[in-house]
């Protein structure tokens, strides 16, 4: 039975929310925002600021660790599409409570990572510890990633999705400014824990935090607004012009529906390029820089000027995409992720750093529209969990694949340029793929 007819006997506990006086999507909204931002140390730039401490800590070189970290977010890629289900089923409210204690819990796990791997290497004396650590952290990157990155993510950005649709972008606009903000103080709040507490206590505390936060969620996550009684938006839009035919969904796709329709493979694929090329110039910031000639401290700031700008084009983009196509905001997404590879080509002190900051705000600030907009408007909210989890599934494979593929580049090539030029060519065969990237019929 799905979750949208559902009748659950503890759905309204500790409080219904149809008493609220005003529209409690407002409250999930907030929620969800909040759910998001504790995805924090499942996302790259979470698990930035933890490689070197990690590769002293284990004995691993950075690309044992990388390869580690694909290896994690693959797996947990393979089974987001199936988790996705789960969130069909059983509704946001539950899948987040599960999700935000999974991940509190592997954080607890990973500060300890290194006295695991230290006792596993006489019972695995056949073996060279550097498999061992490698195995051990692969693992922890797995529950990392598919906790974090995935089901917290998914979960928390569909249940602000159904609750909205003539307002949807509204809303995602709200949702995507807090985001960017939050998501690029992360890494410094992250490292002034590591700098004054250790990264043992750091993860330590920061699980405590998300272990606070699961039970914020059961109290204040909810499902659909129809299993309340409800409706999107309150029911009490007022129309003062003509909607845009693109903007709810012309009928419910299924997932094999949506698969074999040829815009869910541009956006999906432009979302993976995407996730592909920020992962890995983020978890190799430090590094891409050092190999242009500037220091730790000058990789690290531009993530806030580079939020300024993803704000800024997520707010208006986030306006107009409730009266244009939503092909436009992909292919606008699709030229960030090129000056982002043309920045990191070129990378010197001076003006590519500009080009590099402007491109990965571009590119952050759309990403936030289409992954969050496009499967609900395109494809209907019966089976969003599935379809929004097959696609967030290959987005992650996408951002496992990178930090490794970069990572290997460097290490043939000696540089960061060839990766980055391939995943400029790729994109530019999307952009152009792009201009054809309709909403599918309704038949």
């Amino acid at each position: 039975m799905s979750k949208n007819s559902r009748s659950h006997p503890l759905r309204s506990v500790p409080f219904e929310p149809a008493r609220f006086p005003f529209f409690y999507g407002w409250i999930l909204l907030g929620s969800g925002t909040i759910g998001l931002l504790m995805s924090a140390p499942g996302q790259t730039v979470g698990v930035s600021v933890f490689t070197d401490p990690l590769i002293e800590a284990l004995g691993l070189t950075r690309s044992l660790l990388s390869l580690g970290y694909l290896v994690g977010t693959l797996a947990s890629a393979f089974l987001l599409s199936r988790a996705g289900r789960l969130y069909d089923r059983y509704g946001a409210r539950a899948v987040t409570t599960l999700a935000a204690a999974g991940l509190a819990i592997t954080l607890l796990i990973f500060s300890v990572s290194d006295s695991i791997t230290a006792a596993l290497i006489p019972v695995l004396s056949f073996l060279p510890g550097a498999l061992v650590a490698f195995l051990v952290v692969s693992i922890l990157f797995f529950l990392l990633r598919f906790t974090g990155q995935g089901m917290l993510t998914l979960a928390s950005r569909n249940m602000v999705m159904e609750w909205f649709e003539a307002r949807r972008g509204v809303a995602n606009a709200i949702m995507g400014m807090s985001l960017s903000f939050g998501f690029s103080y992360a890494p410094r709040i992250f490292e002034a824990l590591v700098d004054g507490n250790g990264w043992q206590s750091a993860w330590r505390i920061i699980a405590l935090v998300i272990a606070g936060f699961a039970v914020f969620a059961i109290v204040f996550f909810r499902d659909t607004p129809e299993a309340h009684g409800l409706k999107p938006d309150g029911g009490e839009v007022t129309v003062k012009r003509a909607p845009h035919p693109e903007s709810i969904a012309s009928r419910p796709f299924t997932l094999r529906e949506a698969r074999r329709t040829y815009s869910f493979w541009i956006f999906a694929l432009a979302l993976t390029i995407g996730s592909l090329v920020v992962t890995a110039y983020t978890f190799h910031v430090v590094s891409i820089f050092d190999d242009a000639g500037m220091s730790r401290s000058r990789a690290v700031s531009i993530f806030f000027p580079a939020s300024i700008v993803a704000v800024s084009i997520q707010s208006v983009g986030s306006w107009l995409s409730d009266r244009l196509k939503l092909k436009y905001f992909c292919s606008v997404q699709l030229v960030g992720i090129l000056l982002v590879c043309f920045g990191l080509i070129v990378l010197r002190p001076g003006w590519s750093v500009v080009v590099l900051v402007a491109g990965h705000g571009m590119m952050q600030g759309i990403f936030g529209i289409t992954s969050n907009l496009t499967w609900p408007r395109f494809f209907g909210r019966r089976h969003l969990g599935a379809i929004s989890g097959f696609a967030a599934s290959l987005s992650v494979a996408g951002s496992a694949l990178g930090p490794y593929l970069f990572s290997f580049g460097r290490d043939v090539t000696g540089s960061y340029a060839v990766p980055a030029a391939i995943c400029g060519v790729i994109a530019a065969v999307l952009f152009v793929g792009s201009f054809w990237a309709d909403r599918p019929a309704a038949a």
